[in-house]
């Protein structure tokens, strides 16, 4: 026992020296390519199209974690965007090994196969719920089961159909069933919009979609037409399903602003008790100015959705937007939405958002809440390169440690003189301190040129961009999942990527 004891030690130190002397391990892995080529057709939308397609340019992607597997992720993105609205459809990829491995499903006609079938060139059609000529608006969640649920916005470029469809996987990923329709609409003066789904971690019978519904003089109408239009207001919608996403017997809306007022953004999540709360993007156009514009605020729900409060505003969200510093291009970012996420352990609450009080330009805002969402700490930037730089598009998360995470992209590296390139990276913000202090790492070991994304009322990698956590597996840590532009590939203008990040930092 002796001898043992004393190998040991002397194993113990050698290790220990040799940690020492070692160099620190990146807290973040190398990128990992996750889509391809496009597998779309010309004129799969089988209607005529208006606007610029831009074949291979994926934007806008959302991951999660199967919450009884952490090796296995799902994300999501939209594949070949044009540049007035949508793309020719939604794909999604799985993983089983934590991220390493990516496999992207087939596009089938057989029913409850392949990928989602949300538009015709994904296999939708008038039998499966499907038939639409683009999709939009990705999102996927795990229930405790580990049932996935895709959510999407399927639109017509020819009519004014659109609708909130959702589909379901039982095999991690790899096949998907048909649509389910949420809600449809195919009159001019309604367009469904920004739909976002939250499968309950707390119940897997329930399963949770939220949207705005735009009520316009025409169903194109902006987001930001809301701050300056005479008549248009969209609603906040919500839908629940009590059978796992089979079906959504409760669909209603649960807030009306009124006229010349709307929301956007609107997004669930789902604190330890059960209760639920949703962040989402108040729009005013009123006569005072300082209530005008833009407001960070909440609504809280003890019933599982059947009653909800009255908004509980957490602050200002002053944006003006983001361009290009050398010749004011424009650049299409989340600065309508606002993002949320819970500590499933204590129930703390962060909201971040895009915010230029700080410096003039656009940088990342912060706030959090300790009683359910009732109040709210004082806003504070959390970007950290300040002057000229544009910091936007954060997504926040919570590690079961309680260590919080905000990815977000930037231009610090960028020269404001000279165009292209547009020289943008992304981040990645820790705090194990609840939001006091944090600490910064680089994802991705190069800078990307942005203007090279597609252009979609601005270069466009998308309003939002995916983060999540596994907390055992092969590769534990924190899951970015985000779009890059393909410097200078005009073929090929954007990627989705993925790496895991420590929750240590560097």
């Amino acid at each position: 026992m002796m001898l043992r004891a004393s190998f040991r030690a002397t194993v113990l130190a050698a290790v220990a020296a040799i940690a020492a002397t070692a160099p620190a391990a990146a807290a973040v892995d190398p990128l990992t390519l996750v889509s391809g080529p496009s597998p779309f057709a010309a004129g799969c939308e089988g209607a005529p199209q208006t606007g610029t397609v831009y074949p291979n340019a994926e934007v806008e992607p959302w991951v999660d974690v199967n919450l009884t597997d952490d090796d296995n992720l799902i994300g999501n993105w939209q594949q070949d965007r044009w540049s007035n609205g949508g793309a020719r459809g939604n794909l999604s990829a799985y993983s089983l090994n934590g991220g390493a491995i990516w496999t992207i499903p087939p596009i089938s006609s057989a029913p409850d196969t392949g990928q989602a079938k949300f538009s015709r060139c994904t296999g939708g059609n008038a039998a499966n719920g499907g038939d639409f000529e683009r999709a939009t608006d990705p999102w996927v969640s795990f229930s405790p089961n580990g049932v996935a649920h895709q959510a999407a916005l399927s639109i017509n470029d020819s009519n004014f159909a659109n609708a909130v469809l959702t589909s379901r996987s039982f095999d991690k990923g790899a096949n998907w069933e048909d649509p389910v329709v949420v809600k449809f609409d195919d009159r001019p003066n309604f367009f469904n919009d920004k739909e976002t789904l939250t499968a309950d971690p707390t119940d897997s019978r329930f399963v949770y979609v939220t949207w705005q519904r735009i009520v316009a003089p025409n169903e194109r109408a902006s987001a930001r037409a809301g701050v300056r239009a005479a008549a248009f207001r969209s609603l906040a919608w919500f839908a629940r399903s009590d059978d796992n996403g089979a079906s959504y017997d409760l669909v209603k809306p649960i807030l009306n602003p009124g006229n010349k007022a709307q929301t956007i953004g609107n997004q669930i999540v789902v604190l330890p008790n059960g209760d639920l709360v949703m962040v989402f993007n108040l729009i005013r156009n009123v006569g005072a100015r300082r209530n005008r514009g833009f407001t960070a605020a909440v609504m809280r729900s003890t019933d599982k959705g059947d009653t909800w409060s009255a908004p509980i505003e957490i602050d200002r969200m002053i944006t003006d937007g983001v361009r290009d510093p050398a010749d004011g291009h424009a650049v299409r970012t989340g600065d309508l939405i606002p993002q949320i996420a819970v500590n499933d352990a204590t129930g703390a609450l962060y909201v971040v958002w895009q915010d230029d009080r700080f410096t003039g330009q656009e940088q990342i805002a912060f706030s959090r809440s300790t009683n359910g969402g009732r109040t709210w700490s004082a806003t504070r930037r959390i970007s950290t390169v300040g002057g000229v730089n544009q910091a936007f598009t954060p997504t926040v998360r919570v590690a079961d440690n309680g260590t919080v995470a905000v990815q977000y992209y930037d231009f610090r590296f960028d020269d404001p003189a000279t165009t292209p390139p547009l020289t943008t990276d992304t981040w990645l913000l820790r705090s194990t301190n609840r939001g006091a202090s944090w600490t910064e790492e680089r994802i991705g070991s190069s800078s990307f040129d942005m203007t090279t994304a597609p252009d979609a009322r601005g270069y466009f990698v998308g309003d939002y961009a995916g983060l999540d956590f596994a907390g055992g597996g092969m590769r534990p840590g924190f899951k970015p999942f985000h779009v890059r532009a393909n410097s200078g590939n005009l073929a090929n203008r954007t990627d989705v990527f993925a790496t895991t990040a420590s929750t240590t930092g560097p």
